[in-house]
């Protein structure tokens, strides 16, 4: 599992050698801010921090997701549920209507 070249168990451990982080594809561009103030080994370290800041915020807007889509699902089963409690009332409504009417013929 530790394999070299892995976050356990890095090719090298001096900064100037160690390769730069790449943006992540599924968030979103503009982002976080570029840094243009240092380069190489400084801006790889720079890069991590950034993406080790942004960390919290992506778990949040991940979670947010889930919750929303959560609501949504709830909101439509209780939907359901109430077209399915006034059918049946409306197919009580309905029986006795039809009692009533027989009722009313056989007499």
């Amino acid at each position: 599992m530790n394999t070299p070249g892995t976050i356990d168990r890095p090719l090298t451990h001096d900064p100037q050698k160690q390769a730069p982080m790449t943006p992540s594809t599924h968030e979103p561009a503009g982002s976080a801010t570029e840094d243009f103030t240092t380069s190489g080994a400084n801006d790889s370290r720079q890069n991590r921090t950034r993406e080790m800041q942004l960390i919290p915020e992506a778990l949040a807007r991940a979670h947010m997701h889930d919750r929303l889509r959560e609501a949504q699902r709830e909101r439509q089963a209780s939907g359901l549920l109430t077209a399915r409690r006034m059918q049946r009332r409306a197919e009580r409504a309905s029986r006795r209507a039809r009692r009533a009417l027989a009722m009313a013929v056989m007499q």
